[in-house]
């Protein structure tokens, strides 16, 4: 349910109204936009007389919200969120080019990946410390040590650092870690979403493989019922019939989800598509698309990276993409 205040409405008449709904065991959301305020209503609220909150003075109009998702949803917030990074920003007109290698091999590796993409333009550094694999037997991550070599990149170049947790239990390791990725084989672990959603870290969480769409906000409507609502969603592909690429990467997302969710939306073609040579023009397509950011595998010697260098771009390479993503987007103003 969504309360849209008029333009006239005082503070202390809003505030009044704020307090008698959580009176009634009601959260309430506020969003306050240039011309209006909407306040979102989040819990049982079968038992509120919609025609009584529409005849006070200070309320335009009452909508009964329909959607399982409601924190995530554009009617509770119409303005774009917009999630800030230390002085980076997603959403609302703000892009973040997120680069770095699957995962963390060792010091002088991610420190030299680290300068060249920000030399490049990026604007967080991501990496893996703890790595979920199909394979049992494949590389599963420096775990701890490389969180510490990630935030000695950091250190040195100011990027930074988006990460992925695969477990609760780990969080007090990513205390000074910039943003948590949960990844897509995570997106429906329930219990992992609410431990991550009691922090106030900026979240990136990846669509899963099979995962729809209303799944997907779904799941980033657990992280926000816990308090945090620095949620930033990825598409990095489903999986379908087709085995040429990696996944599917689905660009429809990005206009589909824009008319649904208020949140930031990042595309990563790295494991979208599983080929170096096809992630400059699916993150070109998705730039045109409206998304607010990329996520780039960058690797300084993909033939011998420990995981995924099929589809990792060489520093070089990641800088000719950067400077046609300026492009493109200087085109779309």
């Amino acid at each position: 349910m969504i309360t849209i205040l008029k333009q006239d409405a005082t503070k202390q008449q809003r505030d009044n109204l704020i307090k008698w709904f959580e009176a009634q065991g009601l959260k309430v959301h506020i969003s306050e936009g240039e011309f209006q305020t909407v306040l979102g209503l989040v819990g049982d609220t079968s038992r509120i007389d919609d025609s009584l909150i529409d005849a006070l003075d200070i309320v335009e109009r009452v909508t009964r919200v329909t959607e399982s998702y409601k924190a995530a949803n554009r009617k509770f917030h119409p303005e774009d969120t917009v999630v800030s990074i230390g002085d980076v920003k997603i959403g609302g007109g703000n892009f973040a080019m997120i680069a770095g290698p699957c995962s963390v091999e060792s010091e002088a590796q991610i420190i030299e990946v680290a300068e060249s993409i920000k030399a490049s333009g990026a604007t967080l550094l991501r990496g893996g410390a703890f790595k979920p694999r199909t394979s049992p037997y494949d590389f599963q991550g420096m775990k701890a040590e490389g969180l510490e070599l990630l935030l000695e990149a950091k250190a040195k170049t100011g990027l930074p650092i988006v990460t992925e947790i695969m477990n609760a239990e780990h969080l007090p390791l990513f205390e000074d870690v910039d943003v948590l990725q949960v990844g897509a084989r995570n997106m429906q672990n329930f219990e992992l979403l609410k431990a991550v959603g009691k922090t106030k870290k900026p979240i990136l969480l990846k669509r899963g493989l099979a995962n729809t769409l209303k799944e997907l906000l779904m799941s980033a409507e657990y992280i926000m019922s816990e308090g945090n609502e620095n949620v930033i969603l990825c598409e990095r592909g489903i999986r379908t019939f087709e085995t040429y690429t990696r996944n599917t990467l689905d660009l429809s997302a990005i206009p589909a989800l824009r008319e649904h969710t208020h949140l930031p939306i990042v595309i990563d073609p790295s494991h979208a598509t599983g080929k170096a040579s096809l992630v400059e023009p699916m993150a070109l397509a998705a730039v045109a698309a409206g998304a607010d950011g990329l996520m780039i595998e960058v690797h300084n010697d993909p033939e011998a990276a420990l995981c995924d260098g099929a589809q990792s771009l060489r520093p070089e390479q990641f800088a000719q993409l950067a400077d046609k993503v300026r492009k493109i987007r200087e085109a779309l103003v």
